[in-house]
C-alpha cells in the first residue's frame, strides 16, 4: 500500500510502498478514506511532538474510512462499517490498524471527508470551552488565530454556547471566514494596538489562544477580571513567559489543554464532548470548513500549506 511514511530516526517523510498492516488483538483495520492534516502533524515530522512514535511511522493523525477487518478476539464495529478514529499516527496510508476504543462508527449523514475534519480540531475546542473554562453565555470569547483550524471551530462553539464572539486573525480574506462562521467582532492581528482593539470592545473573559507570542501578551493584557485563558499551541513559534503576579491581581486562571492527553486518563471527558459535537452536527449547527483537499500523492503539499498558513479551517488528504 501507499504511505506518507518516515523510514527512519531524522528522515523525511515521504510516499512510498510498505506492507499492509495487520491488526492485532485490540485493533481494527480501517480502509482509510479521508485523513484530516493538524499543525502536530508538522512536529511530528520534526520530532519535537510530544506524542512522536519512534520510527519507522506514518504520518496522520485523524481518519475516517470503512473498517476493513478485526483483530483476533476483538469485539468491534463489524466489517464494512463506516468510522473515525483518532490514532495519533498512520493515517495517511490506504490501510491503518488502530485501537478499537478510539473508533467512531459513523452516521451515513456524515461524508468521510467531514469526519477526517471534525474530532481533532472540533474537539480540542470542545473540550478546552466546555470541560476546562466553562464558558457561559453572554461572556465575551476572544480567539486567536481565528481562522485557523482549530481556531475556526472555537469560533463556531463560542457562538453556538451563546457567547459573544472577538475574532483575531491576519488579513480582510481569514477575517472574513471567522464573521462566516459567527464572530461578532473582527480585529485584524496586524493591528498596532492588540490590547487596545480588545480593550476597546471590553475585554476577555475566555481567551483562546493556538499561537502564542506577542498575541498571547496582548490578549493577557486586554483580559477581564476572573478570565480564563486556554493554552492550545504556538503557531507563532514563541512559548509566552506568564506573570504569575498579573495572575493574582486579575484572578485569572490558565489552563493548558492537550485533548489527545484525556485519552490515557480521562477518556470519558473526550466521548461524551464527541457526543455532543456530533448531536450539534446532526442539528445542522457546526460544519467542518475544509479549505483545500489533495490526494494522498500530494501530502507534502499538504503540509506545506499548513505550514505557510495558507489554509482556513482544515486540510484533508483523500485517499
Amino acid at each position: 500500500m501507499k504511505a506518507f511514511h518516515i523510514a527512519s530516526q531524522g528522515a523525511q517523510a515521504e510516499i512510498m510502498d510498505i506492507a499492509v498492516p495487520e491488526p492485532k488483538a485490540g485493533e481494527i483495520r480501517v480502509k482509510i478514506h479521508a485523513c484530516g492534516l493538524n499543525f502536530a502533524d508538522l512536529l511530528m515530522q520534526k520530532g519535537t511532538y510530544q506524542d512522536t512514535p519512534p520510527a519507522p511511522f506514518t504520518l496522520g493523525m485523524e481518519v475516517a474510512g470503512v473498517v476493513d477487518a478485526l483483530g483476533p478476539n476483538t469485539d468491534g464495529p463489524e466489517i464494512g462499517t463506516r468510522v473515525a478514529v483518532f490514532g495519533g499516527h498512520g493515517g495517511l496510508a490506504e490501510y491503518g490498524c488502530f485501537d478499537v476504543d478510539r473508533c467512531a462508527v459513523l452516521d451515513d449523514d456524515m461524508s468521510f471527508i467531514d469526519a477526517a475534519a471534525f474530532q481533532v480540531a472540533y474537539g480540542t475546542s470542545h473540550v478546552a470551552l466546555d470541560y476546562r473554562a466553562r464558558l457561559q453565555a453572554g461572556e465575551t470569547l476572544l480567539v486567536l488565530g481565528a481562522a485557523g483550524g482549530v481556531g475556526l471551530t472555537a469560533v463556531e462553539l463560542g457562538k453556538t454556547m451563546g457567547a459573544r464572539v472577538i475574532a483575531v486573525a491576519r488579513g480582510e480574506q481569514k477575517l472574513a471566514i471567522a464573521q462566516q462562521a459567527g464572530a461578532d467582532h473582527l480585529i485584524d492581528a496586524e493591528t498596532d494596538d492588540l490590547r487596545g482593539a480588545i480593550k476597546s470592545l471590553g475585554g476577555a473573559d475566555v481567551v483562546y489562544d493556538p499561537v502564542g507570542g506577542a498575541q498571547f501578551q496582548a490578549a493577557f493584557r486586554a483580559c477581564n477580571p476572573d478570565a480564563r485563558i486556554l493554552t492550545i499551541g504556538f503557531a507563532s513559534g514563541e512559548v509566552p513567559q506568564i506573570p504569575a503576579n498579573h495572575l493574582l491581581v486579575k484572578n485569572i486562571t490558565v489552563h493548558g489543554i492537550y485533548w489527545g492527553g484525556y485519552l490515557g486518563y480521562k477518556p470519558h471527558v473526550v466521548t461524551d464532548s464527541l457526543a455532543q459535537l456530533m448531536t450539534w452536527y446532526k442539528e445542522g449547527k457546526i460544519r467542518p470548513h475544509i479549505s483545500h483537499r489533495f490526494p494522498l500523492e500530494r501530502a507534502a503539499e499538504g503540509l506545506d500549506t499548513l505550514r505557510m498558513r495558507k489554509s482556513s479551517g482544515k486540510v484533508v488528504i483523500e485517499m
